[in-house]
């Protein structure tokens, strides 16, 4: 029984629910509140979040944080990553840990390159 509670709890169990269908809604309802959050981040982009942090503007890093965020807990709670022995975890995400900051920095990297081309060639901005 208490396996059982343990798959019908969220946010490390401070979230515990009677049944699946509760937990499906729960869930729902918080990645909807994560992907509100991006999607009026979006359209207001507020001024104080256009400063520059590692020569990108800290609302992009922002979108990115919340998208991992989002992408990790699908992955734990509808591939249930999180019911699986350590072994099988290590080998799920211990690569996305890798992989994932390497991404980050290939996509800043080419993205500097092609900012200061557009910005210093002869290619103008058309967009």
């Amino acid at each position: 029984m208490a396996q059982e509670a343990h798959k019908l709890a969220i946010f490390r169990g401070l979230l515990k629910f009677k049944s699946n269908q509760q937990k499906i809604w729960g869930v729902l309802i918080f990645l909807s509140i994560v992907t509100t959050i991006e999607v009026v981040l979006g359209i207001v982009k507020p001024a104080p979040l256009n400063t520059m942090f590692l020569r990108m503007k800290l609302l992009n890093w922002i979108f990115i944080i919340l998208t991992i965020v989002k992408a990790y807990y699908i992955a734990w709670d509808f591939m249930h990553i999180r019911d699986e022995k350590s072994n099988l975890k290590s080998a799920i995400v211990l690569p996305l840990v890798i992989l994932i900051p390497y991404l980050v920095f290939i996509l800043l990297v080419e993205a500097d390159y092609i900012f200061d081309v557009m910005r210093d060639g002869f290619v103008s901005w058309n967009f």
